[in-house]
């Protein structure tokens, strides 16, 4: 299978203007989704796909590839629906799945992508895989920045949501507590039928691009990770992120690229 890796970045940021050019040891954040993107050996090619041509120029810059994209979308799947046919059309290259990665997810690891295709092997594959975390902190948990999920007994999910879920008020077990990772696989179709669809009650509710599949009766399946990261919604995010990645034993292996910050 042809699995392309599509980053959506842009720089109009409601809660943090300019997010992806934030540098986090001397790097733009974009820049360290890219090179870590681009350490994953299930996707055929990486792309960022953007309207900013601040992002356009520095992506291309440091030899990444990049396609412009219309400035009017609210969403990074729509992003990335355009951005695909885009990229098929200038590599004349069919592809079979894309892989979202934000263009916030600055701690990405290669197994990540592994983990989130393995679904693939499965009969029926499904449409779309979304990666997701246990969330081990109240403070995570209540924060609207993180997007929860609620799954099934099959490890489907059932619903996205900024407010915590499931419930704690009547149940003094343990609660399930998962978060979503702006990791996501669609099967190319799928992708395709989601950009041709209107946003949907909920989507617009949560703010949650996802829940619109769920609306239309799509099957997200779910594939619980490991590896710890953490999204960057906010400057404080940003800082919290610099010193988790200080150490960081991928960053050694393009920091080369820049000596602004010495971490290795």
């Amino acid at each position: 299978m042809k699995i392309f890796g599509i980053i959506p970045a842009r720089m109009a940021s409601t809660r943090f203007p300019n997010k992806p050019m934030a540098k986090i040891l001397g790097i733009p954040m974009i820049g360290h989704v890219y090179y870590r993107c681009k350490m994953c050996t299930k996707l055929s090619e990486v792309w960022v796909a953007t309207c900013d041509q601040e992002i356009y120029d520095y992506i291309r810059a440091i030899g990444g590839r990049v396609v412009m994209t219309a400035s009017t979308h609210e969403r990074a799947s729509d992003r990335t629906a355009e951005a695909m046919l885009k990229i098929e059309e200038e590599t004349g290259q069919n592809i079979d799945a894309a892989v979202m990665v934000q263009g916030d997810e600055p701690m990405l690891v290669p197994e990540m992508i592994d983990e989130l295709t393995m679904p693939l092997n499965a009969d029926p594959q499904p449409a779309v895989v979304n990666l997701i975390e246990r969330i081990e902190s109240n403070e995570e948990f209540n924060s609207p920045n993180i997007v929860k999920v609620v799954i099934d007994k099959n490890d489907n999910i059932l619903y996205y949501s900024r407010e915590p879920i499931p419930s704690t008020k009547k149940f003094k077990g343990e609660v399930p507590m998962w978060k979503q990772l702006g990791i996501i696989l669609f099967k190319r179709q799928a992708l395709l039928d989601y950009s041709k669809t209107t946003p949907t009650p909920l989507e617009i509710i949560e703010s949650v691009d996802m829940n619109r599949f769920i609306e239309c009766g799509v099957k997200i399946k779910s594939v619980a990770t490991n590896c710890k990261t953490f999204g960057v919604d906010t400057e404080r995010d940003l800082l919290h992120v610099e010193a988790l990645m200080n150490r960081d034993e991928l960053v050694c292996k393009y920091i080369e690229t820049y000596r602004d910050g010495d971490v290795c």
